[in-house]
């Protein structure tokens, strides 16, 4: 993930639509810093957990699927976490890699209970077929072998992840600067770690190499906070509803700048009080936070990554 962290960097210090404000992070970091408000992992309930490989291979699909809600305004990452939950309560087979090659729009629609065409539907359903394709070649069909290959390293799992599945390699190219940001390959990690509290499948050694997950919500929220600040032109666009295209300056900006200030945040954190904090940690909170604030205004992207 140190690729992540310097090529973030590069952008944040190379932006011109999104800035730092080290005071209003200083601001943030000193109402947090005692007691930086604990987010339980599963802490709504809308999670599928068993304490075995079934979970991982929830939590797999859940993420190759975990992208771009807003289009439909009704839908959110709790509606296709609870439905993806359901189904395989309903089947324990659902998920199985011979079944994730095969499934179609309306069949996808069907396990969540959706009544209409999903965002990005067709990719949803690419996706779903890469990722049993690729655990059947590679992984004997179960997401648990790719954790358990990783040698209890966060590090290497989101390496491994990237390399398998075309999908998750979630980077692009800034001002001729390759950035790299691999959101779901990350959130993947964390939340393998969070479903099992850091014991099992969810040890690993390094679980602080991972980043923030540079979605919709988190730059919101810190732009919210005083963290960051947008160009006129880009707090227009936001407030508008105006789509900001995928791998511009502006988009690539605000995921990367994100991941920088919370860097920056927790750095500030651990010089201040000597304690470690998790950028997963600050992460969840960051997000809760959004979640509680409906009204929140953030960009809109049509993406696969996030």
């Amino acid at each position: 993930m140190e690729e992540v962290r310097s090529s973030s960097a590069w952008v944040a210090s190379h932006a011109t639509h999104v800035t730092i404000d080290s005071e209003g992070l200083e601001k943030v970091v000193s109402s947090v810093e005692n007691s930086i408000p604990k987010v339980e992992w599963n802490y709504e309930g809308i999670h599928y957990f068993d304490n075995g490989p079934l979970t991982i291979q929830y939590l797999f699909v859940l993420d190759a699927l975990n992208f771009c809600f807003w289009p439909d305004k009704d839908l959110n990452y709790d509606d296709l976490a609870s439905g993806l939950k359901a189904a395989l309560e309903n089947d324990k087979s659902v998920f199985d890699a011979d079944r994730l090659q095969k499934y179609t729009g309306p069949e996808l629609r069907q396990l969540l209970k959706w009544p209409r065409p999903l965002p990005l539907e067709d990719e949803r359903v690419r996706l779903m077929h890469e990722v049993g394709l690729e655990l059947e070649r590679s992984f004997r069909g179960k997401a648990s072998n790719i954790v358990e290959s990783c040698g209890k390293s966060a590090t290497k799992l989101v390496s491994t992840i990237a390399r398998h599945f075309p999908g998750f390699r979630d980077h692009t190219v800034y001002k001729g600067h390759q950035v790299f940001l691999y959101k779901r390959a990350q959130i993947f990690a964390a939340d393998v770690w969070g479903a099992f509290k850091g014991q099992g499948y969810g040890e690993f050694s390094d679980i602080g190499s991972v980043t923030i997950f540079a979605d919709y919500i988190v730059p919101a929220v810190l732009q919210q906070l005083g963290v960051l600040r947008y160009s006129s032109t880009l707090a227009n666009n936001i407030e508008s509803n105006k789509e900001i295209s995928s791998g511009s300056e502006e988009e690539v900006e605000l995921r990367a700048c994100s991941i920088y200030a919370v860097e920056k945040m927790r750095d500030l954190i651990q010089k201040r009080t000597g304690k470690q904090v998790l950028s997963v940690e600050l992460d969840l909170w960051l997000w809760a936070y959004g979640i509680s604030n409906p009204s929140l205004k953030h960009h809109r992207t049509l993406s696969i990554y996030y």
